[in-house]
């Protein structure tokens, strides 16, 4: 069999079967895409350790990432595994393949008085009245005040939410389910939205028979990640003082949780990571700052 239909046949394993992602399987497809690339004269039985190591090495001499080249060392060796219990290869090549142990880098938060100043800034804005403006403003709060990712927020339908309780049902990875609280600041700034934001926007559409899409954008459309990312780039970004986009939201709300006495479980639950030391990266944040203020502070620091 040839390499790239066995990676097409592999990548609609992973979406139909392991029901990844529709991220993840993208990302695998390109990174198996790649690979067929670079070795388009080879048959997949053709293919043994040394042409992975070489992939993987000409990926590092282009300065791709440690966590790209980890993940591209995932996907292959996801895919010879599927390949040899499926029969098309005799050997698994990839068994003694090694990925680069991915570099942890801090991520970027903002401070709690600077999202509070910038939303507060937001609903200014947002009182005149403008669509968009009620939009960006709910956007914002409830991304903040739920700590969900951007996928998440552009997923919610008008029945995820329960206005009484406060809470918002979300879908994240792995189409895996979990309920969400947010802040009244967030319960108020959607309320308005969809009084008087959202039904605006949808006006805009000819056809809105079946919209349950709570965020909308400029032309009545369920919006989309990459215009909700740009949203949040656009306006958090000078706060933050780089290119930002929803996740350092994300980051900021985990992060002012454990600031403020939340525990580490109770966050990784929130923010619905598998993993708790996908969680204690945050633990990390709240430290730094901590000692920030301690040098800034203690007489003897």
């Amino acid at each position: 069999m040839r390499l790239v239909e066995a990676a097409d046949a592999y990548a609609r394993h992973v979406r139909d079967v392991r029901r990844l992602s529709a991220a993840t399987v993208r990302a695998y497809r390109a990174d198996l895409a790649d690979f067929a690339a670079s070795s388009s004269d080879l048959e997949l039985a053709d293919v043994d350790l040394e042409h992975l190591r070489e992939w993987l090495w000409q990926a590092t001499k282009r300065g791709d990432a440690r966590s790209t080249i980890a993940r591209r060392t995932a996907a292959v060796r996801g895919f010879f595994a599927w390949a040899s219990e499926s029969g098309l290869v005799d050997a698994d090549p990839s068994l003694r393949l090694v990925a680069p142990k991915r570099g942890r880098t801090l991520p970027n938060v903002a401070t709690a008085d600077a999202v509070g100043g910038l939303l507060d800034e937001l609903a200014r804005t947002a009182a005149a009245g403008d669509p968009v403006a009620l939009r960006d403003h709910a956007l914002l709060e409830v991304l903040y005040g739920a700590g969900i990712r951007v996928s998440e927020l552009c997923g919610l339908d008008l029945d995820d939410i329960d206005s009484e309780r406060r809470t918002a049902r979300v879908t994240g990875k792995g189409s895996k389910e979990r309920v969400v609280p947010f802040g009244g600041p967030a319960a108020a700034a959607l309320d308005a939205y969809l009084v008087r934001g959202r039904p605006a926007l949808l006006a805009r559409r000819d056809d809105v028979a079946g919209e349950r899409a709570i965020f909308l954008g400029a032309r009545g459309a369920r919006l989309g990640p990459r215009a909700a990312y740009d949203v949040v780039s656009r306006v958090l970004g000078p706060v933050v003082g780089s290119t930002v986009g929803p996740h350092a939201l994300r980051h900021s709300a985990a992060t002012h949780l454990l600031d403020g006495g939340a525990d580490l479980r109770t966050v990784q639950e929130l923010l619905g990571h598998a993993s708790l030391g996908t969680t204690q990266i945050y633990t990390h944040v709240s430290s730094e700052r901590l000692a920030a203020t301690y040098r800034l502070a203690h007489p003897r620091a």
